[in-house]
């Protein structure tokens, strides 16, 4: 329960200092989707997206650059005895979910096509 709301206020901190604090043009489109904290709170994986225009190799060598500003940052607003250390991992959950959907809209586009068999049987009569 802890470790939830520890990474509730990372999440929130670090959207808060991507947004305002970080300097490094290649952090400006990354969206934080969400965080988990280890139970012991050594480490925080936080997962992130970008839109598909950005590099992903340019914004993830940009997060480990500010990864210690932000884990100063972090230090300095949440009250624990020791800050986790910061893991960045890229959500790859969107791009799933949107290839599950254009997959879907294929299927429905294919059936939508082809003749049902209630129609062969219409025209055998």
């Amino acid at each position: 329960m802890r470790a939830e709301r520890v990474a509730d206020q990372i999440r929130e901190e670090l959207r808060s200092l991507l947004e305002y604090e970080a300097k490094d043009p290649r952090l400006g489109f990354l969206t934080v989707t969400r965080v988990r904290v280890t139970p012991d709170l050594q480490a925080a994986h936080v997962h992130y997206t970008t839109p598909e225009t950005v590099q992903r190799r340019d914004t993830s060598r940009g997060l480990e650059r500010a990864a210690p500003f932000l884990r100063r940052a972090l230090a300095m607003r949440l009250q624990l005895r020791h800050t986790p250390e910061l893991l960045f991992h890229y959500d790859e959950a969107l791009e799933q979910q949107e290839r599950v959907e254009q997959l879907l809209q294929e299927i429905a586009a294919e059936r939508a096509a082809r003749p049902t068999d209630s129609d062969d049987d219409d025209k055998a009569e």
